[in-house]
């Protein structure tokens, strides 16, 4: 193999695929990402045998061939190395020699013939949702996705596909976040997708690999395509393939209440910054605090008090509707919540201190709650 490339798509492209290389591979192949020649452009490509990527771009290809090479040398030294117009790329035997500049390298490898395949989607329907929309989408639902294995389909993201929409939701048993994306379909087949596949898990860590990508990227769309227990994401020449978490997700929508008794609207940051400061005062691992609605004085108390800190108390202006209320909440997960809420005004949801409570984005313009996204979290129970 020799070729000749820019430095910044080879650079996006082993950034892109290190990322994906596990840092726990029993395999030594796995540890190495594949760098091949495609007619006239360079393919890279990376797995940890549950999730794939794939980078394509042009380049001058002189002598076709492939090898692979370990991605945390390959990695550092693309990240050390000084900004060039191209790179050269040749392998010498089971070796990679690189030319930037005044650099030069040769890199140790091994055969590309021990590198297993990432699948290839056979399947031509497809959904298309913007770059901008699935990341904040993304940064909204991620937040609640769980950690613990124990129960692996809490790992991942729910999809639910309906006929006009696309619900995101995820959760960890403490706090659900639920995110709906109104969908305009672009493919004749995507009744037949829904069909289906129209309830699907995809893991928490694609979803994370794929915002990482978007920040590479200038694509203003992301393609979507499931097919035999995998999904299949492109972007701008780059694909990325993950297996979808088998199982079945809770049936979390009856936790959502229809209906909440108090409204209270207020300003985001005022709120946000009053529960940081109470949180160093919260207690137990629980991070307990106390919020009061008092409507009479549209004022919303936030308390916390720990025999090691001591004790915090401050009050908001809010617009409140509905009876008075009091319910004990973890401090990080009320603060998570307000962190994904991109409007100025929030919406602060309760029934009781035994029911969820939720968020809400508030119309900039209107006034009105917006439906579109929806923060739960659990009370603590006193």
């Amino acid at each position: 193999m020799k070729i000749i490339c820019t430095q910044e798509n080879f650079r996006k492209a082993i950034l892109n695929s290190e990322r994906i290389v596990s840092k726990q591979n029993t395999l030594p192949i796995l540890n190495n990402i594949l760098i091949e020649t495609d007619k006239n452009s360079l393919r890279v490509s990376a797995t940890n045998l549950e999730v794939g990527i794939t980078n394509k771009f042009g380049a001058k290809i002189e002598k076709e061939g492939k090898i692979t090479i370990p991605a945390k040398i390959i990695g550092s030294f693309m990240n050390n190395l000084q900004a060039a117009d191209n790179i050269a790329l040749e392998t010498i035997d089971q070796s990679l020699k690189i030319k930037s500049g005044d650099v030069r390298v040769v890199i140790k490898g091994l055969s590309a013939e021990d590198f297993p395949l990432i699948p290839k989607k056979s399947t031509e329907t497809q959904i298309e949702i913007t770059t901008q929309e699935i990341k904040e989408v993304l940064e909204k639902i991620l937040v609640s996705v769980a950690f613990n294995e124990s129960r692996q389909e809490l790992t991942g993201v729910n999809l639910n596909l309906t006929e006009k929409a696309i619900f995101f939701a995820s959760t960890d048993s403490f706090r659900l976040s639920e995110s709906k994306v109104a969908f305009n379909k672009t493919n004749p087949n995507y009744e037949a997708l829904v069909k289906k596949n129209s309830n699907i898990i995809i893991p928490g860590g694609a979803f994370i690999e794929l915002l990482r990508i978007i920040a590479n990227t200038g694509s203003e769309w992301v393609k979507i395509s499931i097919d035999e227990g995998q999904v299949f994401f492109e972007i701008d020449g780059v694909k990325m393939i993950s297996r979808l978490i088998n199982g079945k997700y809770p049936e979390y929508k009856h936790i959502i209440p229809k209906e909440f008794k108090t409204r209270c609207v207020g300003e985001k940051n005022k709120i946000q910054s009053l529960l940081k400061m109470a949180s160093v005062f919260s207690s137990g691992k629980t991070n307990e605090i106390n919020l009061t609605t008092e409507k009479d004085k549209k004022i919303m108390r936030i308390e916390a008090r720990s025999a090691e800190t001591g004790e915090n108390s401050s009050e908001i202006k809010m617009d409140i509707i509905g009876p008075d209320q009091m319910v004990v909440l973890n401090a990080k997960y009320i603060i998570d919540g307000l962190n994904n809420i991109n409007t100025s005004q929030v919406a602060i949801l309760i029934n009781d201190g035994t029911t969820p409570v939720a968020l809400k984005e508030v119309d900039e313009k209107s006034g009105e709650i917006k439906e579109d996204y929806i923060y739960i979290v659990m009370p603590i129970k006193n």
